[in-house]
């Protein structure tokens, strides 16, 4: 089906006298509803918003109900004086949102701020030095979905590694780290006090 100039005033004409688009589509034929709201649209037809139906068929079209098309460039306030510009604050955009990322650490910068001491319990900060004397020491690459990711040392260093032993049930870090990395509710609100 092609819009020809008789299809298109035809829908022209009815949309202005408030038919709906299936209607149209049906007294057209071989076109259908959404590709009368599309033809509309493109020919810039207004809305309608108001009215939704079918007018009577007593009712004549009137040349004062047709609805003019919208114009593609809205009007502009006139210009204000530069003076009066200067004095009314411009309304900053709105920044655009860009997906969180975590910083990037380069050599010589210091690493984010860790849990201090007094927040770890003693016994973990003993068990977790005694497990890191005898982890694997492994590279990024050589870890695997069994192995402790218990990051040691600076990233941006070549002395930088991961524990490598093995992992808690369902935990990404051996046992010891996990007593430091996941510690219950209760203790981390004792210490706020």
């Amino acid at each position: 089906m092609s819009w020809t100039d008789e299809r298109v005033e035809t829908l022209k004409k009815m949309w202005g006298e408030g038919q709906s688009a299936s209607q149209i589509a049906k007294e057209l034929g071989g076109v259908t509803r959404n590709a009368v709201i599309g033809k509309v649209h493109r020919l810039g037809l207004s809305n309608r918003s108001g009215s939704g139906g079918a007018t009577t068929a007593s009712a004549a079209p009137s040349t004062e109900a047709k609805p003019k098309p919208a114009t593609k460039t809205a009007k502009r306030p006139a210009a204000k004086p530069v003076e009066e510009e200067a004095a009314t604050p411009a309304t900053p955009a709105p920044a655009p949102v860009t997906p969180m990322r975590k910083p990037i650490i380069s050599a010589g910068q210091p690493l984010p701020p860790q849990p201090s001491a007094n927040e770890i319990s003693p016994e973990a900060l003993a068990k977790v030095s005694e497990i890191e004397k005898k982890s694997k020491r492994l590279s990024l690459m050589e870890l695997t979905e069994r192995t402790c990711k218990w990051p040691v040392g600076d990233p941006a260093t070549e002395d930088f590694w991961f524990c490598g032993l093995p992992v808690k049930a369902g935990k990404p870090y051996c046992e010891a780290h996990v007593g430091v990395a996941f510690q219950p509710m209760s203790s981390r609100r004792d210490r706020k006090r």
